[in-house]
């Protein structure tokens, strides 16, 4: 899912402090937010926006084409649902600890009415110099500045520090996709890679992934077919084997999700893997990526 300057975005759990927060952050920077959603507070006003009681309200009144969800774990999947059955197609979760049963059943949900999801539990999604949905510090300059580079990550933490070392090797950034830490997610590496190669003002594409799950092996299988040049950094190298690590779905079975095997198989698809997140934006500034 890449978010463009022209969507209308519609904020769940707008009147809460985050949602307030983030709000006049995201709106400052260019995204254009419409109002919000309290289910107790429909036909008031917040930040000068209308809010309404559901997404389908809202639905009725205007046109949407993105929700950003403020909403605590066990109320997410009554407000995702609502913003499915209101037929926005681009949502962004932003909320861990979502239960897995109500994850898999919003996800089954999206792909009946044809909605994408970003998340659970991700930090949002940038078009640099356009707009954002979550919260990535899009509006700091000494981390997003306009180029050509598409940033991946299931990390958000990590995903800023690689974005920084973009920024501090000269590089910009096109795009950025959080795709989230979660085990069970709406959008994919591969789902994010074929976005990102789709996305015209992205030339390359730098990946932070983690132990865990197969993800970043299907996106290697999907990577041996662009032309894009793609740098990787896999966090978790040092990690024992069959060990929880960070996020829900960094866990390792045998062979399946380690480090070694994930590198392996994106080097195999013609990805450089580094060892830092720095090393991924020094290939790239070598690899003379337009900026």
């Amino acid at each position: 899912m890449i978010l463009r300057g022209s969507d209308t975005v519609l904020v769940l759990g707008i009147t809460g402090k985050q949602g307030t927060f983030w709000s006049e952050r995201m709106r400052d920077y260019g995204t254009r937010i419409i109002g919000g959603v309290n289910p107790r507070r429909g036909g008031e006003k917040h930040l000068d926006l209308p809010v309404w009681a559901s997404a389908r309200d809202a639905a009725r009144d205007t046109k949407i084409e993105a929700a950003v969800m403020f909403i605590p774990p066990f109320g997410v999947k009554d407000a995702a649902l609502d913003a499915i059955d209101a037929g926005i197609g681009k949502i962004v979760c932003l909320t861990e600890h979502v239960p897995v049963h109500d994850t898999m059943y919003v996800l089954a949900a999206a792909r009946e009415r044809g909605a994408q999801v970003i998340g659970p539990n991700t930090a949002g999604v940038v078009t640099v110099g356009e707009c954002f949905a979550g919260f990535m510090p899009a509006f700091n300059p000494r981390v997003f500045q306009p180029g050509s580079v598409g940033v991946i990550s299931r990390s958000g933490s990590l995903g800023t520090l690689l974005c920084l070392n973009l920024v501090q090797a000269g590089l910009g950034v096109s795009a950025f996709i959080g795709i989230g830490g979660d085990p069970i997610i709406g959008t994919t590496t591969k789902d994010a890679l074929v976005a990102l190669d789709g996305h015209e003002p992205t030339k390359a594409i730098a990946l932070v992934g983690e132990i865990g799950g197969a993800m970043e092996e299907e996106a290697a299988e999907y990577a041996k077919s662009m032309k894009k040049p793609i740098a990787a950094f896999i966090a978790g190298a040092a990690s024992p084997p069959g060990k929880r690590m960070g996020h829900a779905g960094a866990i390792v079975m045998g062979d399946k999700g380690s480090y070694a095997g994930k590198k392996a198989a994106l080097e195999a698809a013609g990805v450089t893997v580094s060892a830092t997140p720095y090393g991924v934006a020094a290939w790239l500034k070598s690899a003379r990526i337009a900026t």
